[in-house]
């Protein structure tokens, strides 16, 4: 059984940022119920106070569907530009001529994105988390287009 402190003492290592001073003590005792109390049962304590998303909830599936997308895109524009003749200026372009080795490096990006987001998720920085995806989709796809944009490179032919 609890009493009013033990109570209070719960309550506050479950909220996390509230505090009280031992002149609040008394006050937030007999605001808080009773466990025994049959009129106020308590709350549950595994209950959150505010609604907690899923890391694999709908909007985070549809964001790391785009990081992929947008890394699958980076992946055919970088190709696509090592064919033009143009040379790549984040990584080597032995990197990217070994096709097999750029599509681990791209899959790899996209999974750093992913845990990166988790990492949020699981620190309380929700916000966080949805924004790494959308800011790695807009640095991928803008770079995919800087890509699709640049212009072909022609041999110089003597004369």
């Amino acid at each position: 059984m609890l009493n009013g402190k033990t109570f209070v003492l719960l309550a506050l290592i479950a909220v996390p940022g509230a505090r009280t001073t031992r002149a609040q003590e008394p006050t937030m005792a007999a605001q808080i119920p009773s466990p025994d109390d049959p009129v106020h049962p308590a709350r549950s304590q595994s209950t959150p106070l505010r609604q907690e998303h899923r890391f694999w909830d709908k909007k985070n599936a549809w964001l790391f569907a785009g990081v992929g997308a947008s890394r699958a895109l980076d992946y055919s524009s970088t190709l696509n530009l090592r064919r033009r003749g143009n040379r790549e200026i984040l990584v080597t372009n032995d990197l990217v001529d070994n096709h097999a080795a750029f599509a681990v490096v791209e899959a790899a990006g996209t999974a750093v994105s992913i845990g990166a987001s988790y990492l949020f998720h699981r620190s309380g920085h929700h916000k966080l988390e949805r924004w790494t995806s959308i800011v790695h989709i807009g640095l991928a796809t803008s770079g995919a287009v800087r890509n699709y944009c640049l212009k072909t490179v022609h041999p110089a032919t003597a004369p």
